[in-house]
This record gives C-alpha cells, structure tokens and sequence, in this order.
C-alpha cells in the first residue's frame, strides 16, 4: 500500500511539474529527463540534450564551496567533498529540471532545480547533508523556506561544512 501511494504521488508529481527547455531555459509543460555528462562542481554540472555540447546547470538557491582554483576564486573548505557526492549522486543518472521565475544566469547557464527518477530533489539533498549552504537569488526563492530549515538541521547535527567550522558561514 505504502509504494502504491508513493507512485501515485511521483506520477502527479511528473505530470503536473514543468520543466525547463534545454536551449531557452524556458517551462515547457512536458516532463524530460536529461543524462548528466559531467559534474564540474556541488552545484554546477553539464546535462545532454541530443546537442553537440549539451547544456550547463547551476542548481538554484544552493551554493556549493569551490572544488578547484578558477579565476579569483580558489578551493573552498570541503569543496572537493561537495563535489565527490555530487559526482557520486548524479553519475550515470537522468535529472528531471524544473526552472523558478528566472531560468538563466548572467553566464548563460540554465538555473534549476534538479531531481532525480527516484524523486530525490538533489538542491535539497545537498543542503541536507552539509555539502552546500542556502543562497537564496530573488525572484527564484520558490523552496528558500525548506533550504532553511535543512540547513538549520545539518549545521546542529554538525554534517558536512558544519562538521568542524561552524563559525565560518552565518
């Protein structure tokens, strides 16, 4: 009876969510599901929409600590943690995306929430674990509330970046 309701719940779920559209970032009404390529970091990783390149994502309302030296930015404390869990998450999985009010960034990535065909909501499971904190960009602010609380939780049961320098984020 249990796994009955919780089918039911991951069809209305995948009938009634809208997705992102790989080349706009737009909502499109049917639901997809992408093949990720490659995890660049916690929070960003490339998806193959049946183009040459296939398009980049970066997750909405999580921020992940660097994994490596880019730019002005340099290795975070446990980025390179964030980073082999998203790696272990999402290799060799297909990601439904499902977009907020602004569905691209200033680099032209497209900014989603990301779940996999099991139903796990993988923003959250990052702020869950410890391997991201909340980074809430309006207008796209739809699940700030729960990335809140599922910081709040991991930071008092010391998971993750909160295992050791709980002072470091606010």
């Amino acid at each position: 009876m249990k796994r009955t309701t919780v089918l039911i719940f991951l069809f209305i779920l995948a009938i009634t969510n809208f997705s992102c559209d790989s080349k706009s970032g737009k909502r499109i009404k049917n639901v997809k599901f992408f093949p990720v390529t490659k995890v660049i970091d916690g929070d960003t990783f490339w998806v193959d929409d049946g183009s040459e390149k296939g398009f980049k994502i970066r997750m909405i309302g999580v921020d992940a600590p660097e994994s490596r030296n880019v730019f002005n930015k340099v290795i975070g404390y446990y980025g390179q943690e964030s980073k082999n869990f998203m790696t272990t998450l999402l290799t060799g999985k297909n990601v439904r995306l499902e977009c907020d009010i602004d569905s691209l960034d200033q680099y032209g990535r497209t900014l989603a929430y990301v779940y996999l065909q099991d139903g796990t909501f993988v923003n959250a499971e990052l702020v869950k674990q410890g391997y991201a904190m909340i980074m809430t960009v309006p207008p796209n602010v739809k699940y700030a509330d729960l990335f809140l609380k599922l910081q709040k939780k991991a930071r008092a049961k010391n998971r993750g970046l909160w295992k050791e320098n709980k002072s470091l984020y606010p």
